[in-house]
């Protein structure tokens, strides 16, 4: 865990920056709101919103940014407001809650902006119970939350909008179909489901503090798609708690909620949250609970018992995702894994015709998007295939083809990128014999992808020409990569 987080690669500085402008905008945000004269609790309030307004908000442009972060107030204050209005009312509270919840995760069908408004309408009828909104607080919220998404943008497309410099992110969708074989649907019912349990569970145990493990469903639903993504994010999820909890014992309750020391690790913790999201789910559970360990420390509330009660409601969260995704309409890794290998094997096949077709002149040929697109797609395959290269995952054949696959694909993203590179260079001469193994290498794909020819492949000589070198080892990783995708029964990878 350490390696993936500290060595992880970070082109660009992207998540340093990403990190530290978070740092910056939250602590605006919060130092805007006392100087509004709103209380802690306002302040707790509005930072959460920022946090939120800079985490969820991931448009492929600035400007559907722009827009989407207008949005979030118009959706998640009259969730707001409804939660705070049916704080004496348990059952309505509850039912709304699981609705709130339902539609949040539907949200998604509708990309990027759908998820990010589906979670800040979550979270705001979340910081209700953990703020214990009532109506007379209600105008402090809602001018907290306003507040503080103004600053937010304001330091996000104003003050450091990095992403000006940056090319668009690709976004592709997920697998889809219609009624309830779309993937959204599935898991609008399954996280609704879930949560059901974990209300009901959550109220057994604390009718105080049950919804925490509301919130750790709903969590561990957000960026999976098949059981088994599901099933390890849930295992990282209580990784990371046990290991917040433990850190809180020796460094949050000593505190004692003191300011100084508080603000200081809080801002650690935001930093935490972010630089670490994208590369491990468990530290960047480990820096949300260290927060909120905080929080509670600023509210004087925090103890050795809060903390034990915390755990125990993050395991109810956890088992009720758990049980939605097994026995409630339940996507199988097979069916994710393999729809996105195909895609990521295509956009290879995309790659290498883009650069072919400009190393042949052409002007409007562009490499450098499909690549910003393949490092995507790698990335969801990544996710993807996670179950099977888990270490709790008793199948070892199935484990060890897994991680055969995943070293292919990079070695294919690898030779794509050193292509597109050198397709890159003006001076770059085109080689008759580029058309051919362009050719092979949409033949290998098709087979691939298609599963009804086998590859024939035969060494080439080698060659001293850039390009044609990496199109050779291109057609190298494919060849290899017909057999672990093919090894009986069915798709290999994807029969968990």
């Amino acid at each position: 865990m350490l390696k993936r987080v500290f060595v992880a690669p970070d082109p660009g500085r992207i998540r340093l920056r990403f990190a530290t402008r978070a740092v910056v905008g939250i602590g605006l945000a919060v130092v805007v709101c006392g100087l509004a004269g709103l209380s802690l609790v306002g302040a707790i309030t509005g930072g959460l919103a920022a946090l939120l307004a800079l985490f969820t908000v991931t448009d492929p442009t600035v400007r559907g940014q722009a827009v989407t972060t207008a949005l979030l107030p118009a959706v998640g204050l009259p969730v707001l407001a409804a939660a705070a209005g049916l704080h004496a009312h348990p059952v309505a509270r509850d039912l709304t809650f699981l609705a709130v919840t339902g539609a949040g995760v539907y949200a998604r069908r509708w990309g990027p902006r759908g998820h990010s408004l589906g979670v800040f309408a979550f979270m705001m009828f979340f910081a209700a119970q953990f703020l214990h909104a009532t109506t007379d607080r209600l105008p402090e919220h809602c001018a907290a939350v306003v507040l503080s998404v103004l600053v937010a943008s304001a330091v996000r497309f104003g003050l450091w909008c990095y992403e000006t410099q940056l090319p668009p992110a690709p976004v592709p969708a997920p697998p889809a179909g219609a009624g309830l074989d779309r993937v959204t649907t599935r898991q609008a019912v399954q996280a609704t489901v879930g949560a059901g349990f974990a209300l009901v569970v959550g109220q057994l145990v604390s009718g105080e503090r049950w919804y925490w493990a509301v919130g750790a469903t709903w969590w561990i639903f957000v960026n999976t798609v098949s059981r088994g993504e599901t099933l390890v994010r849930g295992f990282r999820r209580v990784l990371g708690t046990v290991i917040g909890i433990g850190l809180g014992l020796l460094i949050a309750v000593p505190l004692h909620g003191a300011g100084a020391p508080t603000a200081a690790l809080l801002a650690a913790c935001v930093f935490g949250i972010f630089y670490s999201a994208a590369v491990s789910y468990t530290w960047m559970m480990l820096s949300v609970t260290l927060l909120a360990e905080l929080l509670y420390g600023l509210l004087g509330v925090l103890s050795p018992g809060l903390l034990a009660l915390r755990l125990a409601e993050t395991g109810v969260g956890a088992l009720g995702a758990v049980l939605a995704v097994l026995f409630v309409l339940p996507v199988t890794t097979h069916a994710v894994t393999d729809v996105w290998i195909q895609r990521a094997l295509r956009c290879v096949h995309a790659c290498t015709a883009e650069a072919a077709a400009r190393l042949a002149g052409s002007p409007v040929a562009d490499p450098a998007l499909r690549i910003a697109e393949l490092e995507h797609l790698l990335g969801r395959v990544r996710l993807s295939v996670a179950p099977l290269v888990h270490p709790l995952n008793p199948m070892s054949g199935r484990k060890r083809r897994a991680r055969q696959v995943l070293a292919l694909l990079d070695d294919c993203a690898r030779e794509t990128r050193g292509l597109v590179a050198v397709a890159a260079d003006p001076e770059a001469s085109h080689d008759a014999r580029l058309t051919a193994a362009c050719r092979r290498v949409e033949a290998a794909v098709e087979a691939l992808t298609g599963g009804t020819d086998h590859i024939t492949h035969t060494p080439a000589p080698p060659t001293t020409e850039p390009a044609l070198a990496h199109l050779h080892g291109l057609e190298q990783a494919l060849a290899d990569l017909s057999t672990p995708l093919r090894t009986p029964p069915g798709s290999p990878l994807v029969g968990a």
